[in-house]
């Protein structure tokens, strides 16, 4: 299965030369928040292939308009041709907008998902906005990642953990891929493609 991810900046590639062609073979396109409605849902128009979505901390704008075509997978767990998903967006709260949690608020959200957890027996892919704390995240409040993230991979092990947030151009240290125990870690910034 051919993945396509994308985070916090809509992809020339895919957005301002785009042709059709680009879009073959793709089986399902995750969004790790920060891109406009009208980038998604362009790609909806030209894609087969489900286009699922959790927030990012700059995504306010859809609780008055979001993607049409597409799913929100915010605090839920997805099936998708077998493959388990689960969505946890926004950021670290640092200045009370939407789609920020403490700490403590993204624990509880995990917490809640418990039962889907146990249901689903675990997870494939943990598909975030933020990154998980001291893996690729920030020293700033804003950019800081969640402990809870690494606890659900403690306890999970899913294949891959995707977030966004943090730009691969913030800094030459800002990693594409990782690896975290037994889960492999990519930042969806602009565009990358995975091959399950």
């Amino acid at each position: 299965m051919k993945i396509l991810v994308l985070a916090d900046i809509e992809s020339k590639y895919y957005w301002d030369f785009f042709e059709k062609s680009k879009l073959d073979g793709i089986d399902l396109i995750l969004s790790a928040g920060d891109l406009s409605h009208e980038y998604l849902e362009f790609l909806a128009n030209f894609t087969k292939a489900p286009i699922l979505y959790i927030h990012g901390n700059h995504d306010g704008r859809y609780l008055e308009k979001p993607p049409l075509g597409c799913v929100c997978i915010d605090d839920d767990i997805y099936q998708y041709k077998g493959l388990r998903i689960m969505g946890l967006g926004g950021s670290m709260c640092y200045n009370y907008g939407p789609f920020q949690y403490t700490e403590k608020e993204m624990a509880r959200r995990y917490l809640k998902l418990k039962p889907k957890l146990w249901k689903n027996k675990g997870i494939d892919i943990l598909l975030t906005h933020s990154p998980a704390a001291g893996l690729n995240d920030g020293d700033d409040m804003p950019h800081k990642g969640f402990q809870c993230f690494k606890t659900i991979m403690d306890k999970y092990e899913p294949k891959y953990f995707i977030h966004g947030h943090v730009h691969l151009t913030y800094s030459r240290e800002q990693k594409r891929e990782d690896v975290y125990n037994k889960t492999k870690v990519i930042n969806a910034f602009e565009k990358y493609i995975i091959e399950i």
